[in-house]
């Protein structure tokens, strides 16, 4: 009979404890840590992600529309205002990543605009669907690189295959955060039920742990998160592609989302002036796919190569 690991989910929340030698093996993302206004918490969080091993994480701008009163969607503030010099990330010589995610709670079909130009102003875009009808939409047709299910509160409709599988296939991950179980027990059953669900969807694939976390004791280190990934129902494996490689396939779906099927790059013509952390553009990190088409039309002699164009917010 083989062994089994059980875990305590008291124990799986506990303060983080991750050494350099262990964060320095792999590119840790946590790509949900919620914006305050409070300059002074913004830097801390920066910090302390900083500190526990995170290459990259970004700072998430939560949209709730309404029907009644039309909400301006919120223009990201650049980064150099919350930090004058970003922290080094402990066990390597670089400094931490910083990028911007607008996610944007849709409650009805009118609350999510395809294209808007408010949504370029974000490296990352997210919707957090709140029925079964929009649940759907949001798999097959939004233009998005996350879906976030809810862990604050029981699920109000089922994860049916046929939406996932369409969501999986367009590159599209789910958002599984820890941060509400922190704060409360009861936030807690949710989020283990909640994370159960999506992680029996998806079968252990596209899917991302990250902290939403508002108060820098509400961060976890990467390897704390992986155990977590275990108690969620990952495999060991799954667990740690959650916080470093399936984060980083989120990162370039992003960008190629604002391109041409990865071909054309766009940046803004103010990105040195806005102190904006731009994505770096698909080079030798985009897909094979994608490399083989620049290198076939180049070796046709169409004479076209990648092209730079200007995207104003």
């Amino acid at each position: 009979m083989k062994n089994r690991k059980y875990y305590n989910s008291h124990d799986a929340f506990r303060l983080p404890s991750c050494g350099v030698k262990a964060c320095s093996m792999s590119v840790f993302m946590d790509l949900n840590v919620v914006f305050t206004a409070e300059k002074k918490k913004m830097r801390s969080l920066v910090e302390t992600a900083a500190q526990l091993g995170f290459s990259t994480v970004a700072i998430n701008y939560v949209f709730e529309a309404t029907n009644k009163n039309k909400k301006e969607i919120p223009k990201p503030m650049p980064i150099t205002e919350l930090i004058d010099q970003l922290p080094i990330v402990q066990g390597r010589s670089r400094p931490i990543r910083v990028l911007n995610r607008l996610t944007i709670l849709v409650s009805d079909s009118s609350h999510f605009r395809q294209n808007a130009a408010e949504y370029r102003c974000f490296d990352l875009l997210a919707v957090q669907p709140t029925t079964d009808k929009l649940f759907h939409a949001a798999c097959m047709t939004y233009d998005v690189d996350i879906i976030c299910v809810t862990m604050t509160e029981k699920l109000s409709f089922p994860f049916k295959k046929a939406p996932v599988r369409g969501a999986m296939d367009r590159g599209l991950v789910f958002e599984v955060s820890y941060a509400a179980a922190i704060r409360d027990a009861t936030m807690r059953r949710y989020t283990i039920a909640n994370a159960v669900c999506v992680t029996e969807a998806c079968k252990g694939k596209n899917v991302i742990l990250s902290s939403a976390a508002e108060q820098p004791l509400e961060l976890r280190g990467p390897y704390d998160i992986t155990n977590l990934g275990l108690l969620f129902g990952l495999s060991d494996g799954d667990a740690k592609e959650a916080v470093s490689s399936t984060c980083r396939s989120v990162v370039l779906h992003a960008e190629t989302r604002k391109t041409a099927s990865g071909i054309i790059y766009t940046t803004k013509a103010s990105a040195h002036l806005s102190g904006q952390q731009e994505a770096p553009p698909l080079t030798d990190e985009a897909p094979a796919a994608k490399r083989a088409m620049i290198d076939s039309s180049v070796a046709a002699g169409s004479g076209r190569s990648c092209y730079t164009l200007t995207d104003r917010c």
